[in-house]
């Protein structure tokens, strides 16, 4: 795993368990299961846009870090597992080419999953620190959030707008490279927490910013997930089990 120095092995949980068989499905192909059977209440949306019935929906994922997958029927049948978290991340202006060249600096090759997840925030705290010739101080993520959402440090205030720019931007690119037509979703342990300031941070017009294809994007609906359970309904679904429950 990326993130982490777990091992899975399907057939080792199928002898310690005593198990018939196991299959291991990935976080985010789970969730895309779980799409079709999500309840307005489960959702907020952002924007405008109408699903087209039968074409790709998308989500991406920020958490410990970021994950895409597409459901490319619409319906729950075929999911698409990706790794495109790991995609080269893009400059949108002059500012974020700045924090890109920082954290290149660092890292080498500098992905979405770098800025897009929970260490992202860290990194994109220090950056911005750096850019700024400011000592940054050793906070969490959690802390930096609640500091922006709070008002009380502007270079944490600095760090979430770019987090929800860079997320609206990586959003759209999904849609464009799946033509995620039957919607796009934001899914992941961060987004949720923060799902009113994103709107204030002008998360959809990121999104749909994408030059000649702006129109297309502008057509397509984006929706946070607020069920904090999404990925159980997508593994019940997969299964074959509860369905819509």
């Amino acid at each position: 795993m990326t993130n982490s120095r777990w091992v899975i092995d399907a057939a080792e949980l199928r002898v310690q368990f005593g198990f018939n068989s196991v299959r291991l499905i990935n976080d985010l192909v789970a969730v895309a299961y779980a799409l079709p059977h999500l309840a307005s209440t489960d959702v907020r949306e952002f924007g405008l846009g109408k699903a087209k019935v039968g074409e790709p929906v998308a989500v991406v994922a920020p958490g410990t870090g970021l994950g895409v997958a597409c459901l490319l029927d619409g319906k729950g049948e075929r999911v698409l597992a990706s790794e495109g978290g790991h995609a080269t991340l893009a400059a949108s202006n002059v500012r974020q080419a700045a924090i890109i060249a920082v954290l290149q600096r660092r890292f080498g090759h500098v992905s979405a999953e770098r800025v897009l997840s929970g260490a992202g925030i860290v990194n994109l705290y220090a950056a911005i620190a750096e850019i700024e010739g400011i000592e940054a101080k050793p906070l969490t993520p959690a802390q930096i959030t609640r500091a922006a959402l709070d008002g009380t440090c502007a270079l944490s205030c600095e760090a979430l707008d770019a987090f929800c720019a860079f997320l609206g931007a990586a959003a759209g690119d999904a849609a464009l490279m799946f033509g995620a037509r039957g919607g796009m979703y934001v899914g992941g342990g961060i987004v949720p927490r923060i799902i009113d300031y994103i709107g204030q941070a002008n998360f959809r017009m990121h999104f749909e910013t994408k030059g000649r294809l702006s129109g297309y994007l502008a057509t397509i609906p984006l929706k946070v997930i607020q069920r904090p359970d999404p990925a159980f309904l997508g593994l019940a679904t997969a299964l074959g089990g509860m369905g819509h429950g």
